[in-house]
């Protein structure tokens, strides 16, 4: 499969990210990134109903530990697509040969991948079933909000961490400050993501954050979370952490705080520019001698 091409198709921000990393980690990354977006396109498919969604998800995990059931999937979900999107369309009919190309890792990683991806896809299910409200999906307080964050953001932040600490093995001086500010990093991300995508979340049924919290405290708790993804961007560079990694996780850090200023500014702009975006990848891409490995993931 073309690894590069369904980046550029699935999403931007992880498209400029990812090509980031030095191998073997770039490709170990967008492989999780891929699968994890199987996951999330079946969790949010806005043409099937919430139990057809959760039983595609138990489909999936079921995938994960019997490859050969991949294939008669994919062409279940052809026949019945759960989006519109055409990236994501494209993506749910590679799904066997996404686990094929994730098998010809070496086997800690293999385990690494397709462990955090399982039981992001439970947790997934279990919000689905249980977070129902007329039709619609709906947290009810801060803490179920901050559990959805843990299973769709926090579990990346434990495999990215994972995998950084088996590629890298010199990262075992700060492997506690790393594991330490992971789940942080990952929910302040993902807040980031429900503050900003809202009102369209709203208008697809899905109410992440609840009528008893303000987006006020949303934010603060998002703020105090970008400043433990500031220190394990910290503990990495510090470390001696390849040039890619480092820009890796700052990148994602920084775009956080970025649109959390808009968020936070006069007007009603959601996202930060384009050319904002490009400023800020420019400003932390390492040069030419800082990677050894400029070549993309395919």
């Amino acid at each position: 499969m073309n690894i590069d091409e369904h980046l550029q198709r699935t999403s931007r921000t992880f498209a400029l990210a990812i090509p980031l990393l030095p191998e073997p980690t770039r490709r170990k990354v967008a492989l999780a990134y891929l699968l994890f977006r199987v996951a999330d396109s079946l969790e949010d498919g806005e043409l099937w109903t919430h139990p057809v969604r959760a039983r595609a998800l138990e489909d999936f995990n079921a995938a994960l530990a019997q490859p050969s059931r991949a294939r008669e999937l994919a062409a279940s979900w052809a026949l019945s697509p759960p989006t519109t999107h055409e990236g994501y369309v494209g993506l749910l009919a590679e799904f066997p040969a996404l686990l094929a190309a994730i098998g010809e890792l070496d086997a800690p990683s293999q385990t690494i991948l397709l462990s955090h991806a399982s039981r992001t896809a439970e947790g997934m299910m279990t919000t689905l079933l249980n977070g129902r409200e007329r039709g619609r999906l709906v947290l009810n307080s801060l803490g179920e909000l901050q559990s959805y964050c843990y299973i769709v953001a926090g579990i990346v932040g434990e495999l990215l961490t994972a995998l950084f600490l088996h590629d890298v093995p010199e990262l075992s001086s700060v492997r506690d400050v790393l594991i330490e500010h992971q789940l942080a990093f990952g929910e302040g991300l993902q807040l980031v993501n429900v503050l900003k995508d809202r009102v369209a979340d709203a208008g697809a049924g899905r109410i992440f954050i609840p009528t008893s919290v303000s987006s006020n405290e949303v934010l603060a708790l998002a703020r105090r979370d970008l400043q433990s993804a500031r220190i394990y961007v910290e503990a990495l560079r510090r470390a001696g952490a390849p040039a890619g990694i480092v820009a890796f996780t700052d990148l994602s850090a920084t775009l956080a705080v970025a649109t959390l200023d808009v968020l936070e500014g006069p007007g009603s702009s959601t996202k930060i520019s384009r050319a904002e975006v490009q400023r800020i990848f420019a400003s932390i891409k390492p040069t030419r001698e800082d990677r050894p490995d400029s070549k993309p993931p395919c």
